[in-house]
């Protein structure tokens, strides 16, 4: 609303309001009053973007004074105090906007004759905010109008000295840097402003007009920061109830796959074969399908894959440990019978050990000749059986 009514011509109109100067039409001050208003409402476009209340957007007042280095063309002294005073406050993290009204009044050179500019301008910063650092810098950009009067002397006029006064557009750029203290803040900077004004009394006749300025401003902030809103404290979850307590049929303490209801050996160890009642068993395994030459212990070429299957259980399970036994059918002498079964179990062991088994997993190797026959040795099925190689597991 304040822009509004700026642009309007409500509030600044009377206090830069002059009688037109010689030379100056009406058209061209009203062209002047309307760049102005575009800055102005452009940058309050721009600063309207950011949303996000990440930063501190409480309004401030600001107070200070400028060392201007004013342009030779004036015939002013060469350097001279400026005062300003404005309100701004940050449209986001990183823009800042300062409405400023500020004012000089240099001497003119080689007299006492008046000379006054003041004005308003609307001057954007943009800060490079760095966490955690209580200072700042930011460059500078803005636009205003000044009010001029100055008098001038009159050759052989009774009416000297006379005086021009009216109203120019002046832009400005600069850079600074700003120190944060809670409520209190410090800007200093350096800016050039160029002042459009071609109604100058300064001879030879100039209408443009380049200074530049050091400052110092002191900031002060209203009101408290405000607080991000207490995220909603959600209830603690309610512990989910207990789990029933298991019952026999679905423990099994000692793991060897038989419930504690139906375990009638409960301490039972990794390793061993276990019956259907959870305690251990003696367990043989037949390795049918092991064959030799006849009346030989010369393992035959089909013999290998049960034996490398025998040899690929052996090293995946090395806690288990088995014997290795050889046996024969009854025909022949018994104690032939008795050293035939010891070479073909030492066939079948060396056959275990070179293919991955352990040594330390295997006992033996055993032979027992035809003393634990499985079949009757009256009938060639019966023989067959009887002439085997075992693996006696012993844990």
């Amino acid at each position: 609303m304040l822009y509004a009514e700026f642009c309007s011509g409500v509030i600044i109109g009377p206090l830069l309001d002059a009688p037109p100067p010689n030379g100056r039409n009406e058209m061209e001050q009203n062209m002047n009053k309307k760049l102005l208003c575009g800055a102005v409402l452009s940058a309050l476009v721009f600063s309207s973007v950011a949303v996000a209340q990440e930063y501190d957007d409480r309004w401030y007042a600001s107070t200070g004074a400028t060392l201007w280095n004013l342009d030779n063309d004036r015939e002013t002294s060469d350097t001279t105090f400026g005062l300003q005073f404005g309100v701004g406050r940050f449209f986001s993290r990183n823009f800042s906007l300062d409405a400023e009204f500020n004012y000089m009044n240099p001497q003119k050179s080689g007299s006492d004759l008046l000379f006054t500019n003041y004005g308003v301008s609307l001057d954007g910063r943009y800060h490079f905010i760095q966490d955690g650092r209580s200072w700042n810098p930011y460059l500078l950009a803005g636009a205003g109008v000044l009010h001029h009067a100055e008098e001038f002397e009159l050759i052989n006029n009774p009416n000297s000295p006379a005086q021009i006064s009216g109203n120019n557009v002046e832009y400005h750029v600069g850079a600074g840097l700003q120190a944060n203290y809670g409520h209190w803040a410090i800007r200093t900077e350096v800016r050039g402003r160029f002042d459009n004004n071609d109604e100058s009394a300064a001879s030879p006749r100039s209408d443009f007009f380049t200074e530049f300025g050091v400052g110092i401003n002191v900031l002060y902030r209203f009101g408290e920061v405000a607080k991000p809103a207490p995220a909603p404290v959600k209830a603690a979850p309610l512990p989910p109830p207990p789990p029933p307590a298991p019952t026999c049929d679905q423990l099994d303490d000692d793991g060897d796959g038989v419930n504690n209801c139906e375990d009638k050996c409960p301490t039972s160890q990794a390793g061993q074969a276990i019956g259907p009642d959870g305690c251990p068993v003696a367990l043989t395994i037949d390795l049918r399908g092991v064959n030799y030459d006849f009346d030989k212990a010369t393992l035959r070429p089909e013999s290998a894959a049960i034996l490398d299957e025998a040899a690929s259980v052996l090293s995946k399970y090395p806690q288990l440990k088995v014997e290795v036994a050889g046996h024969t059918d009854s025909i022949g002498a018994e104690v032939y019978n008795q050293g035939l079964s010891e070479r073909r179990a030492k066939a079948a062991y060396d056959y275990l050990i070179a293919h991955g088994a352990s040594a330390a997993q295997l006992v033996g190797p055993n032979g027992y000749g035809e003393s634990r026959p499985i079949d009757s040795n009256d009938s060639s099925d019966g023989r067959a059986r009887n002439r085997r190689t075992e693996l006696n597991v012993q844990n």
